[in-house]
């Protein structure tokens, strides 16, 4: 199963849904990087992606996006194939 890194923060409802989503599909584990306790991480989710919302979720080296993204993926049947990649 491919790697699952998520910018998030303590308080996001969007953060906890997609972890409930992705954990419905067979990840147990998931790379939290939280920006509100490391605000330098902030910048570098930015710089990255381009976005300020949280989350922002990686399979491993592509760049999902945030939950509607992922949600996306799901509806089209594609979140189960990407995470076995």
């Amino acid at each position: 199963m491919s790697e699952v890194i998520m910018y998030t923060t303590g308080f996001c409802p969007y953060c906890k849904m997609a972890e409930n989503l992705l954990r419905s599909k067979g990840v147990e584990e998931i790379k939290k990087i939280r920006i509100d306790l490391e605000p330098e991480q902030r910048a570098e989710m930015m710089g990255k992606t381009g976005r300020r919302t949280v989350p922002q979720i990686y399979i491993g080296e592509k760049h999902v996006g945030g939950y509607d993204d992922l949600t996306q993926l799901e509806h089209k049947g594609e979140l189960v194939t990407l995470l076995a990649t």
